[in-house]
């Protein structure tokens, strides 16, 4: 499986011919779901989800299907009308989408503070030749099963360096490669970077790509 990291928590899988972007926000590149056979979105948090860069997709592929909590797919009435298929998911489904062997996990995200409410969130486990890959959205959820590549979140306003890293090594995969990075500039990227090496989290196997950097996972 090839994945490419596209700007702020949005990255784009293939495999088999198929293409499965997850959280095309309004932090990624305008055209980062176009060409997607299947877009998955976390939550409803602009940085992950945006109607612009859904219609794009959309635009460019009227096969296009979407995967989603219901509070999201309940907004997606007009990509529904062009045709597009909007899927609602939940913690504990099991799914084939566009090919990929796709599992979900977690309900809710992760708390930002008592007086910001907390939105539905889930995640995305994705089994591979190599290991499962999860994108956890916006918490800190732990799948029950085995993680080869865990999506880690690196900055948020709803996580400090210590939940970071404890999530990390709670999850325990065997590679990291970083997402949810938009608003850290290289500086505070490479303190992040000597934290995660100085703990020997995820085996000492931690990656920050820059968008458009792929790898094979």
């Amino acid at each position: 499986m090839r994945i490419t990291k596209l700007g702020h928590a949005c990255v784009r899988l293939e495999h088999a011919g198929a293409t499965l972007v997850i959280d095309p926000g309004g932090f990624s590149e305008p055209d980062a779901a176009v060409g997607a056979d299947a877009i998955a979105i976390t939550h409803e948090h602009p940085d992950h989800f945006d109607m612009d860069r859904l219609n794009a997709a959309a635009s460019a592929n009227p096969e296009l299907q979407i995967y989603t909590h219901a509070g999201i797919a309940s907004r997606l009435g007009a990509l529904e009308a062009m045709g597009t298929a909007v899927h609602t998911v939940k913690h504990g489904d099991a799914l084939d989408i566009a090919g990929f062997d796709v599992h979900v996990y977690g309900e809710r995200h992760a708390v930002i503070h008592p007086d910001i409410p907390v939105v539905a969130n889930v995640g995305f486990r994705i089994d591979g030749d190599a290991g499962a890959i999860f994108h956890p959205g916006d918490a800190l959820t732990v799948p029950e099963d085995p993680v080869g590549t865990l999506l880690l979140p690196l900055h948020a306003p709803w996580m400090k360096v210590a939940e970071l890293i404890d999530y990390a090594r709670e999850v325990d995969p065997d590679r990291a490669i970083a997402v949810h990075d938009g608003l850290l500039n290289e500086t505070g990227a490479a303190v992040y970077a000597k934290n995660l090496a100085a703990t020997g989290v995820a085996k000492g196997a931690y990656e920050r790509l820059t968008p458009g950097d792929s790898r094979d996972v």
